[in-house]
């Protein structure tokens, strides 16, 4: 998993959600990601694996939140590399907000 330092990934929390961003450190289940943003709703993929692959192909649909400069997730379950083209669909996804 050290490989992925410096790499954009999705992190799947057990219970603090999905999320998207450069992941900075990992220690057990801990990580650090920068440049992050939670990924609340996805449409135009089946599963986080899709979505790290192939990014949505349905942007308007989906639901991700703003950037936040850091964030430490303490439940992290799993680590998913991302593509050039899914890093690519996801930045482009639309802030989010109310």
């Amino acid at each position: 998993m050290n490989n992925f330092i410096g790499k954009k990934v999705i992190v799947r929390g057990d219970r603090s959600g999905v999320f998207f961003g450069t992941l900075a450190a990992k220690e057990g289940q801990e990580v650090k990601l920068e440049k992050c943003r939670r990924l609340w709703y996805w449409d135009g993929a089946a599963s986080i694996s899709q979505l790290a692959v192939d990014g949505t192909t349905n942007p308007s649909e989906c639901k991700f939140t703003v950037t936040v400069d850091e964030i430490g997730i303490l439940d992290a379950i799993e680590i998913i590399p991302c593509t050039g083209k899914a890093i690519e669909s996801i930045e482009s996804v639309g802030v989010w907000a109310r």
